[in-house]
């Protein structure tokens, strides 16, 4: 079926669509809301560039049907369709777009609760100089001018900026065309590095450009998806659904079992590091049988290095997996002919992750499973725009347009087109190495953009040193406190998801444009702006001097002439004048066929077959030896500065967590639900211990996401040591040699408070509640005065009700002001155990009678949500279960809702069904 069919199984769930017209390009158009933005800068008379919340503002785009607004959702690189319909208080409610043809209507529950993160609450509204308010031409002119002083003196590659996967395509086009083609420096690099870079350079290797040969629908038409270094049940929830819908086996390769593995035909835990030799074996195995496509071999070089692939026996000897397991998918891959390898930042995220990509194309390459109906190489993103960045050059050693910075004719012709004074001869700083320069001092004037490298770069610790040693430090974001505004000298309001216009590409090459429905709040301006704003300053007022977001795109189209007069794929010139307002979701090669390579016809002009040697093992020592992996839990996403505001997205996990297999806890004496410390050469972090077989011994698992501002030991990439991939520059974020060791805290507790609970104790963790906040805590030595304690920790003067058993260890404090619970705290010598949902719906509400921790007699106990979207307890569906005799997963949505939106839980509503199930058949 084509890419734009809706599937049938996609039809039902989720929340109403508002009526709208059909989407242009498929029919339909949009109208201009507001008065049209100015041409030009911004001149003496300091005049804020962006008006405040609630008094208008140009370029915001909506149907002219209701008021509602179609647009894509600000996370993953799955790239939805949004329906967003503002309430006129500043907020949103949230549907998906049943046109868009990425999600046809569906969204995740992230996307689902976009319109809980719209608030204004910790928002940075103006500029900000050495920590006090200032103009917006005071600090445009500061940025400038030190800029300018600093490539002066030092020259251009003293300056450099680190930006976004969630900058839309025309901010990345700004940024570029600022650092590389008038700066003259290629110390631009991006937060895509830690997540595709890899994939990038593999893509490059094997085909000559940057290119996903396949679309969604292949995942549908499919009859083999390999899903490699991707937990996309909860990381890519829609594009599961879009494969659960075709009926195709399913192998997972991971070495934890994720609930993807749970719903898969098959799980091959191979051992971390080994995907080189799990796919270089299969490569031989394809052509020991005779399973490679003679014709497609004339457009392929490299053939020859099949020769070199391991043995069964070596792959089984590195991968940990059986002979027999190896046998049975290899037999699976080569006897399907239509086959798809979905991979993500399991493959990426490594010293070799280039070579495990190239490992991948490379069987597709052999048997010509590229480019056809339900067959191909897949990458898919994490972030929103991590395609549209790479398009524009938004890597350290790439040029806009898909072109090479190595390649003197490509400079040429980028300079060329910008009319530039200087363009960028040489690779710049990458991620890891321009936080070392930082560090050492050859970066003198750093700008962080829409992003918090404080968190997220490897050796975190070092990376939040290595800013504060930059002498000047620029740093535009949405968020008044992040761990890397706070190292800023010059903090810029930018603009955020609702407010900004332009455009973003999903994983299949998608263009979609973001559409603004809300006014920018205080004087936030959108991030292409403020660069062109600087840029003007600095003396190219010419080059930069846009008037809206459409002008960006449109110079950007034009200038993809150039990658497809030197051969490349990418090309948006058909786009040249198009109705910006009126934009429909459009591949590229716009105009073009949607799959690429069927025909043997590469950029470089015939494939490449790499045949990597099978990779390096992660690292470990006799002080360090477990080997822990990273990801994302499914409600969460990135750093939390958008998903933390939803109440509803931290009921499924709440705190930091390490996966722990039952033997390696038992011999270390950890507790299930105990806190440890987990420590590598590079730092340290505190988390909840979920002992588990998901994980094989000597393996730990921890998300992301927890900051400074979430946690207060818990920045996982902390640990993490910069080691990055020779080829990609990408670090290597998902196998680092790490101890463990259990904690004995003097006292476990765990709190509510309508007031923002502030704690400094050994371990706490924070999260949004629907009526205020929940803390889990423990400290090192216990309170002489629980209640003071309890008052301090919740901000809050009340009446105090107590119960309290210094023999037991045992304190418990309600805090009643006007007759409602105002806060609560619990705590134990163990963990506590108590009913949260309960605390969390009582507060604002309850009284005294919260401190029995769970509902009284004849109300019930929903437990531990399940399903975020609809907010079902596992208590709600296990009764629901055994009272109603359910047996599937259908039949609990249909009595329950669970599982009916977003999808992401429906693995683990199968767990909890599964004895049942079997019982029935």
């Amino acid at each position: 079926m084509s890419s734009s069919r809706k599937p049938p199984s996609l039809d039902a769930g989720g929340p109403p669509s508002p009526s709208l017209p059909p989407l242009a390009g498929g029919g339909g158009r949009f109208a201009v809301s507001g008065a049209t933005p100015e041409p030009g800068g911004f001149g003496s008379s300091g005049d804020s560039p962006s008006p405040r919340r609630g008094e208008g503002r140009g370029g915001g785009l909506t149907p002219s049907h209701g008021g509602a607004t179609r647009t894509t959702c600000a996370y993953c690189g799955v790239g939805c369709g949004v329906i967003a319909s503002p309430d006129g208080q500043g907020g949103a409610t949230i549907a998906g777009d049943p046109d868009h043809p990425a999600n046809f209507g569906r969204l995740c529950s992230k996307g689902s609760a976009l319109g809980e993160t719209l608030g204004l609450d910790g928002r940075l509204l103006t500029p900000q100089v050495g920590g006090v308010e200032a103009s917006w031409d005071a600090a445009l002119d500061l940025v400038a001018d030190r800029f300018r002083e600093t490539i002066a003196e030092h020259g251009p590659d003293s300056v450099a900026f680190y930006v976004s996967g969630q900058f839309l395509t025309e901010d990345y086009y700004v940024a570029n065309k600022l650092m590389k083609g008038f700066i003259g420096s290629a110390n631009i690099d991006t937060n895509s590095r830690l997540c595709m870079a890899s994939s990038v350079a593999g893509h490059k290797r094997a085909f000559g450009e940057d290119v996903v040969p396949g679309t969604y629908a292949d995942l549908e038409e499919a009859e083999l998806i390999v899903l490699t270094g991707s937990n996309l049940a909860w990381c890519h929830p829609v594009l599961h659904q879009r494969v659960q819908a075709g009926g195709a086996k399913v192998v997972v390769i991971d070495p934890r079992r994720t609930v993807t593995a749970d719903g898969a035909d098959m799980h091959l835990a191979l051992r971390p590091g080994s995907d080189v030799a799990l796919w270089s074996g299969l490569l031989g195995h394809l052509f020991g049988e005779g399973c490679i496509d003679l014709d497609f071999a004339a457009h392929v070089e490299g053939m020859a290095g099949a020769a070199s692939a391991p043995t069964l026996a070596q792959v089984a000897a590195a991968t940990g997996l059986t002979k027999q397991e190896l046998r049975a998918f290899y037999a699976l891959w080569t006897r399907t002919e239509k086959v798809v390898s979905v991979y993500s930042q399991g493959v990426n995220q490594a010293a070799d992750g280039t070579d495990r990509v190239n490992a991948i194309l490379d069987c597709h390459l052999a048997t010509g499973r590229i480019g056809k109906s339900g067959c191909g190489p897949f990458s898919v993103t994490g972030q929103p725009n991590a395609m549209g960045g790479r398009e524009v050059g938004g890597l350290a050693n790439m040029l806009a347009a898909h072109l090479d910075l190595e390649n003197a004719a490509h400079r040429e012709a980028v300079q060329g087109f910008w009319a530039s004074p200087a363009i960028a001869d040489k690779q710049g700083l990458k991620a890891v190495d321009l936080f070392r320069a930082c560090a050492d001092g050859r970066v003198k004037a750093l700008w962080i953009m829409c992003t918090n490298p404080a968190v997220s770069m490897p050796e975190a610790d070092a990376v939040r040193a290595a800013i504060r040693n930059v002498p000047f430090v620029v740093v535009s974001d949405i968020e008044a406190e992040t761990d890397t505004v706070r190292l800023a000298d010059v903090a810029l309001p930018a603009t955020g998801w609702g407010e900004k216009d332009g455009t973003v590409t999903n994983s299949e090459r998608r263009i979609s444009r973001q559409r603004a429905f809300l006014p920018a709040p205080g004087e936030a301006m959108d991030d292409w702006r403020i660069i062109a704003e600087v840029g003007k300053r600095m003396g190219w007022a010419e080059a930069f001097g846009w008037s809206c977001a459409a002008e960006v795109f449109d110079e950007w189209t034009r200038m993809t002439a150039l990658s497809r007069d030197f051969g490349k794929v990418l090309d948006l010139t058909a786009l040249e004048g198009c109705d910006y307002d009126a934009m429909a979701p459009v591949m590229w090669p716009v105009g073009g066929p949607e799959r690429l390579f069927a025909d043997g016809a590469f950029p470089r002009g015939k494939g490449q077959i790499l045949a990597p040697r099978m990779g390096e093992m992660p690292l470990r020592d006799r002080r360090h030896p477990f080997t822990l992996n990273t990801g994302r839990v499914r409600d969460h996403w990135h750093t939390m500065t958008r998903t933390g505001r939803s109440a509803k997205l931290s009921l499924h996990i709440a705190e930091p967590f390490v996966e722990v297999h039952p033997a390696d806890a038992a011999a270390l004496g950890i507790a299930p639900a105990g806190l440890v410390r987990i420590a590598s050469a590079h730092g340290a972090m505190i988390a909840r211990a979920q002992v588990t077989d998901r994980v094989a011994r000597g393996q730990l698992f921890a998300p992301i996401h927890w900051t400074g501002e979430t946690a207060s030991t818990a920045r996982v990439d902390a640990l993490v040591e910069g080691r990055v991939d020779p080829v990609s520059g990408q670090p290597a974020l998902k196998g680092m040699a790490v101890e463990i060791k259990a904690l004995a805290p003097a006292w476990y507790g765990f709190c509510v408070s309508t007031a923002r609970p502030a704690a400094d104790t050994l371990y706490w963790a924070r999260a949004r509640t629907a009526a205020g906040w929940q803390m889990e805590l423990a400290g090192a030595e216990t309170p002489g005065d629980w209640v003071a304690f309890a008052r301090d920790l919740c901000g809050v003067e009340a009446e105090a009700v107590t119960v309290l058993d210094a023999t037991k260890g045992i304190a418990r404090v309600a805090l009643i002001a006007d007759g409602r619970l105002a806060g609560a705290l619990f705590a134990a010598r163990e963990p506590v155990a108590l009913s949260r949902p309960h605390l969390r719906d009582a507060l604002g509400e309850g009284g005294a009678e919260v401190l029995a921790g769970r509902p009284g007699n004849g109300m019930p106990d929903p437990g531990p949500v399940v399903c975020a979207c609809f907010g079902v307890g596992v208590n709600t569906i296990v009764t629901a279960v055994a009272e109603q005799g359910l047996v599937s997963v259908e039949e609990i949505g249909a009595a329950l809702k669970a599982g009916t939106n977003c999808g992401a839980c429906r693995p683990e509503l199968a767990a909890l069904i599964a004895p049942r199930a079997v019982a029935a058949e």
